[in-house]
């Protein structure tokens, strides 16, 4: 595929930012070579590409966390350095990032003016001054938030929303956005793109970061694809087709994300009688066979999660039976879960699935310390041996096995978390949110990795929001809703309208056929 020209009514001023030949390398890694990127004003750039294809960096180095090795920025037609992340601010560039970086002990007012408040006499903070005009800004993107409000009180969404204030209140002329609706629900990312809508009107030049291809469809201008460090196309959006822009991210063709596969069941893997929990769910009932990938689908808060929780020994039901194969298990404690061969891939990887600071060898092979140690001593050479064998089988990108965590993409952490169950060798896995986050080469190979493991005769339970991914890799849903099951399907009765009116509260969808 030929790369595209800006077509020329788009073309009627000069870009906001211009990156030219931008290079950076770290220690075994070239993270970007010879990368070149315009930004333009009232415009949305989105920018695409699978995890490790040098996204992250160059946010670092618009923002000035990273200085590049090589090449030039200009603002405006004017070169310049940042040196810090004061500088880039000061140049009028800021980010709003899939988590936000901001401080929950202060106030929505002190994080929107954080190093830049308004002064009084004596050069005192001027705390009414600062409300106030916090106050305005909120009102600007139709934020009804309390400027005196602390941030720890507050939801992801309205985060969100103290980020754009911030944005605003340095006058920014480039508004990076890096990944915003992850967490976000149906509703508050429709008012996201209202937002970004107004940015435009205003003149801002935005950089949209996403793996949704139906969100960059919907809001972006220009389209940018980097793969392997480098930019590989770039155009206008109306021009472009989705199937262009994934050959550009991978290299190749993508026909079919979803592994096509016939499941072979076997006996129960898992039986769950009348699980409860006081607050979170009721009267959860279901049996998941080896060979089965078991989808479970619903709203954000439908319990699904709080359901997989309680299954790994994190909280405790206050009622209901739990078999493994055909005797009981009473599972009190993850290590409990973990003996009877549960085990759980977590929604929030960052805090909850990797342990950052430690290579990726350590981080797969902490829950097997007995296989990997021997008289009370650990073993390298073991540990390295269990950690090549998972981490090779899930196509891990990384300069090599030592690498911090820290240091790997979204997608790349996802798989140090996946690798690390999946050296327990368990019976039983819980992916929660798997590809969340991920982009479209990475979804591939944990859908590809997951057929593989039913194939096997492992028993795998899916959470998922994704109606494709729920439609393509399961072999049964279950619709949760506020806390129970509404709703069954097999793989031929599923659709998505039927899936989204289960979880909706509007009926199983399937009245018609029964009539």
């Amino acid at each position: 595929m030929t790369v595209l020209p800006p077509r020329a009514d788009l073309q009627t001023t000069d870009p906001v930012l211009t990156l030219t030949g931008i290079s950076k390398s770290f220690p075994g890694v070239r993270a970007l070579h010879d990368v070149a990127l315009e930004l333009y004003p009232g415009q949305v750039t989105a920018l695409v590409g699978e995890n490790g294809a040098g996204k992250s960096t160059i946010v670092k180095i618009l923002t000035g966390i990273y200085q590049p090795d090589t090449g030039a920025i200009a603002v405006a037609g004017q070169q310049t350095h940042f040196s810090t992340a004061a500088a880039a601010e000061a140049a009028g560039v800021t980010a709003i990032h899939q988590e936000t970086v901001l401080f929950d002990e202060l106030t929505v007012a002190e994080n929107i003016f954080l190093g830049h408040a308004p002064r009084g006499r004596m050069g005192l903070i001027d705390w009414r001054a600062m409300n106030e005009a916090a106050r305005a800004l909120l009102a600007r993107i139709g934020a009804d938030l309390d400027p005196s409000a602390r941030l720890r009180d507050l939801g992801i969404a309205s985060k969100h929303l103290v980020s754009i204030a911030r944005a605003l209140s340095i006058d920014a002329r480039v508004v990076i956005m890096d990944e915003p609706t992850a967490a976000l629900s149906h509703k508050e990312i429709h008012e996201l793109y209202a937002l970004v809508e107004r940015l435009k009107a205003e003149g801002k030049a935005i950089l949209f970061i996403s793996h949704k291809f139906d969100e960059i469809f919907r809001i972006a201008d220009r389209w940018a694809v980097f793969r392997d460090g480098e930019l590989v196309g770039h155009g206008m959006m109306r021009d472009v087709h989705e199937a262009q822009l994934v050959r550009l991210m991978v290299g190749r063709s993508v026909d079919q994300i979803f592994p096509k596969r016939q499941p072979k069941l076997g006996p129960p893997a898992l039986t769950v009688a009348g699980y409860c929990h006081p607050t979170e769910f009721d009267d959860i009932r279901f049996t998941l066979h080896e060979g089965e990938i078991l989808g479970f689908y619903g709203l954000i808060g439908a319990g699904r999660s709080e359901v997989m929780q309680s299954l790994f020994g994190l909280t405790k039901p206050s009622k209901g039976a739990c078999r493994i194969g055909d005797r009981i298990a009473v599972i009190r404690s993850t290590a409990e879960a973990i003996a009877n061969g549960i085990v759980y891939v977590p929604e929030d990887r960052g805090t909850q699935g990797a342990i950052k600071g430690l290579p990726i060898f350590q981080n797969v092979t902490l829950p097997s310390l007995a296989r990997t140690s021997r008289k009370g001593f650990l073993r390298l050479a073991e540990e390295f041996r269990l950690a090549r064998e998972f981490t090779s089988r899930l196509d891990l990108r990384a300069a090599s096995l030592d690498q911090d965590v820290a240091l790997l993409s979204g997608g790349n952490q996802q798989k140090v978390v996946i690798a690390k169950w999946l050296a327990t060798k368990p019976r039983v896995i819980i992916l929660d949110e798997p590809t969340k986050g991920i982009d479209i080469g990475s979804k591939a190979a944990v859908h590809e990795f997951m057929a593989e493991l039913a194939g096997q005769g492992l028993a795998v339970i899916m959470v998922s929001s994704e109606i494709p991914e729920i439609m393509g890799m399961s072999d049964r849903v279950i619709v949760m809703r506020e806390g129970r099951m509404v709703a069954e399907y097999a793989r031929d009765e599923m659709t998505p309208e039927r899936l989204v009116r289960a979880a909706a509260g509007l009926g199983d969808g399937m009245e018609e056929d029964r009539a």
